[in-house]
């Protein structure tokens, strides 16, 4: 095994799941993330999958998958094997942030993604009126729904990229964990 090989290996991968309602901002954020610049985009029938160097030796696989209704049906497919969760919340709307806690309960709820790390983007922080990080804290109930796994919520604004950089460091070093203690986890119950 060659050198190259070696290096190879330790390049250490993990899937990164974005959620949220449709029009939260997912696929704004991920391209912001990605290229630096935001562009239209249009709502995601499907999802679309990135991948971003977090580090230099830690990939993340970003699963954007779509928010619609008909879309949030099938969010429990992709947990399987999802290192960390990026949940997008729009703050500045009212309206729907009861829907968007439902929903972001009912993904807590599923055993695929048991103390699976969650950081929620609390997004549009530019507009008028958007809760704040502590905000969405308090009415997501966080610290109830989180106490089993590390979480946190960061307050972002994908049109300016404001918080992103933050977002990513927080999810990488959150996933880099979470696949840690897996492995942990595995190696004991081949003994």
């Amino acid at each position: 095994m060659g050198l190259q090989h070696a290096k190879l290996s330790s390049v250490k991968r993990a899937n990164i799941l974005m959620l949220g309602l449709d029009s939260a901002g997912k696929s704004m954020l991920l391209y912001k993330l990605r290229y630096e610049d935001a562009f239209l985009t249009m709502p995601t029938i499907g999802f679309n999958v990135d991948m971003i160097e977090a580090g230099k030796d830690f990939t993340l696989t970003l699963w954007d998958v779509g928010g619609q209704k008909k879309m949030r049906e099938l969010w429990s497919n992709f947990l399987e094997d999802t290192d960390g969760l990026l949940y997008v919340v729009d703050s500045s709307d009212k309206h729907r942030l009861e829907e968007s806690r439902r929903e972001f309960e009912l993904i807590l709820k599923n055993d695929s993604i048991k103390n699976v790390p969650v950081v929620v983007l609390a997004n549009k922080q530019d507009l008028p009126g958007a809760l704040n990080a502590e905000e969405v804290t308090r009415r997501f109930k966080m610290k109830k729904h989180c106490s089993d796994r590390n979480w946190y919520v960061q307050p972002c604004c994908a049109v300016t990229g404001e918080g992103l950089a933050e977002a990513l460091q927080r999810v990488a070093t959150f996933a880099r964990q979470y696949s840690k203690s897996k492995e942990t986890f595995t190696t004991l119950k081949e003994f």
